[in-house]
C-alpha cells in the first residue's frame, strides 16, 4: 500500500474513534484535553521534534538551553492546568495534607536546586516536574475521576497506537532507528526510541488489561460488547507494537502487573493482607536466585547478557564519579557538563539517564532523596491497599502497577521529568478527598442524565447501578 494511502486510512481510522468516543458523550468537562495534550506529547515526541518532521528546527543548541518553544508548550499547558485547579477552588493545604510524603519529596527536589552545579537548568527542569502532578490533579477532581481517567487512556491509544504502526510499516525514516554500534534496525513507532516506545504498550496495555477486567462486570447489552471488542482489538495491537519494540524491560513490567492485578480478583485473596502477599512473592523470588540463580534462565528467554546490554556496566562507572552521598548533585544535574562529557567518551551511545530509577535518585538527590523516594513508594501502596476494601477495581490498579513501576525503575529511570510512568505514578499515588471538596461542573460540558451504566467502582462481584454520566451509543 503506497504512504500516503496508508496514511489517509489510518487518520479515517483515528476518526471514526474519536467519532465514537465524542458519540458516547462521557460525563467529563474539556479540562480533560489538557491532559491528553500534557501526556500525548511525553509519549511521543517534543513539539520541537515533531516541528524538524515537517522541517521546522526550532531545537536549542545545547541540552542545558532546550527548546523554547517546547518550554512556551510546557508553560501554557502547566498555566491552564493551574487555571482548572484555580477555579475548582483546589486548596493547596489540601493537596499537602492527604499526599505529605509525595509534598515533602517535591520540596525537597526543589531545594536541591540550590546546591546544582547548574541551577538555572536545574530551575527550568524542576518547573515543568510540575506538570505532573497537576495534570493528575485535573483528572482526580473530576466529577468522575475514574470515567475521566478511562477517557483520557483511550483517547490516547485512539492516537498513539495507530499512528506507532503507521510510522512502522511505511515511514521507516520515523519509525525505525539503527544500532550505532550494530546497524541492526530497531522500531520506535511514535516515539523517539524503542524503549519509549515499550513504555507506551506497558501503559496502555496495563490500561486495557485492567479496563476489560472492568468491562466483564457490566450489565450485558451492546454497549458491553462493544467495549470488549475496543479492549480485544486495542491489547492485540499493543500486544504487536510491544514484540515490535523488543523493551525486555516494558514487558516483564508489564506482566508482573498484570498477575498481580488478576492474583488481587480472586476470591482467597484477603485484600488486607496484600503486603504480606508481596513479601512472601519477593522473598521466594530471592530464594530462587540464590539457590537456582533464577536470572540467568530469565536473561536467555528475553535474549539479554548479564550487564543487561551494559546497564551494569553504566552504574559502576556512575558510582564512581565523585558526589555528595548525603545530597546528591542537585535536582536533575548529574548528566549535565563535565560528568556528561566523560559518559559520553566511553559509551557510544551516549547515555543520559543511569537507567536504574533508584541509582539515578540518588544521583541526583542523594541518599536523602532516595528515602524520601522509598518513603512515596510505600505510601502510595497503602494507599492502594487502603482502597482495595473501598474501591476495589481502582485499588487493585494502583497495587498492580506500583509493582509493575518498581520493577521498572531497576532497569530504567522514571522517577524524573517529563517520563510518562512518572506521570502515571502521580496518577496512583496522589489522593483528593473529593467528598470534602465537590468540584464545581461547568455546565456546557458535562451530561447530567442518569442511566443505568456499568458501576466503575464496585468490586468483582457487584453489578450494575446507577450513576451519572455516561451515555452508551444505541
Amino acid at each position: 500500500m503506497p504512504p500516503n494511502v496508508a496514511t489517509i486510512l489510518y487518520l479515517g481510522i483515528v476518526a471514526y474513534l474519536f467519532r465514537r468516543d465524542f458519540r458516547e458523550k462521557p460525563a467529563v468537562t474539556r479540562a480533560v484535553w489538557i491532559p491528553f495534550v500534557w501526556l500525548f506529547i511525553i509519549m511521543s515526541r517534543a513539539v520541537s521534534e515533531w516541528l524538524a518532521i515537517f522541517g521546522l528546527n526550532v531545537g536549542g543548541s545545547s541540552v542545558e538551553e532546550g527548546s523554547p518553544v517546547d518550554a512556551v508548550v510546557s508553560f501554557v499547558l502547566i498555566v491552564s492546568g493551574l487555571r482548572v485547579l484555580a477555579r475548582r477552588n483546589i486548596r493547596l493545604s489540601e493537596i499537602a495534607r492527604n499526599n505529605q510524603w509525595l509534598a515533602i519529596f517535591f520540596v525537597y527536589c526543589f531545594l536541591a536546586i540550590f546546591w546544582s552545579d547548574f541551577p538555572f537548568v536545574a530551575f527550568k527542569r524542576w518547573f515543568k516536574i510540575i506538570g505532573q502532578p497537576v495534570m493528575a490533579l485535573v483528572l482526580l477532581t473530576e466529577p468522575d475521576f475514574e470515567l475521566a481517567f478511562a477517557v483520557l487512556m483511550k483517547r490516547l491509544a485512539y492516537v498513539v497506537v495507530p499512528v506507532s504502526i503507521l510510522f512502522i510499516k511505511y515511514f521507516s525514516d520515523l519509525g525505525r532507528g539503527y544500532s550505532a554500534w550494530t546497524g541492526q534496525a530497531f522500531y520506535t513507532g511514535i516515539t523517539a526510541g524503542k524503549n519509549a516506545l515499550g513504555t507506551d504498550c506497558l501503559i496502555l496495555g496495563f490500561f486495557f488489561s485492567w479496563y476489560w477486567l472492568k468491562v466483564l462486570q457490566w450489565e450485558k447489552g451492546k454497549a458491553r460488547r462493544n467495549e470488549l471488542i475496543l479492549c480485544a482489538v486495542f491489547l492485540f495491537l499493543i500486544g504487536w507494537l510491544m514484540n515490535m519494540a523488543q523493551s525486555s524491560t516494558s514487558l516483564v513490567s508489564l506482566l508482573i502487573g498484570i498477575f498481580l492485578m488478576l492474583v488481587l480478583g480472586r476470591r482467597a485473596i484477603r485484600k488486607d493482607c496484600v503486603g504480606t502477599y508481596i513479601l512472601f512473592g519477593v522473598a521466594v523470588c530471592a530464594i530462587a536466585e540464590f539457590v537456582f540463580g533464577a536470572s540467568d534462565f530469565l536473561f536467555q528467554i528475553l535474549g539479554k547478557d548479564r550487564t543487561l546490554t551494559d546497564r551494569t556496566e553504566v552504574w559502576q562507572d556512575c558510582l564512581r564519579m565523585p558526589i555528595n552521598p548525603i545530597i546528591g548533585v542537585g535536582f536533575e544535574s548529574f548528566w549535565l557538563g563535565e560528568r556528561q562529557k566523560i559518559m559520553d567518551e566511553k559509551w557510544l551511545w551516549h547515555p543520559n539517564e543511569a537507567h536504574n530509577g533508584y541509582l539515578e535518585t540518588y544521583l541526583n538527590l542523594g541518599l536523602v532523596g532516595l528515602f524520601l523516594m522509598l518513603a512515596t513508594i510505600l505510601s502510595a501502596f497503602w494507599k492502594g491497599r487502603r482502597e482495595l476494601l473501598t474501591n476495589f477495581h481502582f485499588g487493585r490498579f494502583r497495587v498492580a502497577f506500583l509493582c509493575g513501576l518498581v520493577a521498572y525503575n531497576w532497569t530504567e529511570a522514571s522517577f524524573k521529568a517529563l517520563h510518562p510512568m512518572w506521570f502515571m505514578f502521580y496518577i496512583i499515588a496522589m489522593d483528593y478527598p473529593h467528598a470534602e471538596q465537590p468540584v464545581p461542573a461547568e455546565p456546557a460540558d458535562v451530561i447530567l442524565e442518569t442511566e443505568t451504566a456499568p458501576d466503575l467502582n464496585a468490586s468483582a462481584d457487584d453489578g450494575p447501578s446507577p450513576r451519572y454520566g455516561l451515555r452508551f451509543p444505541g
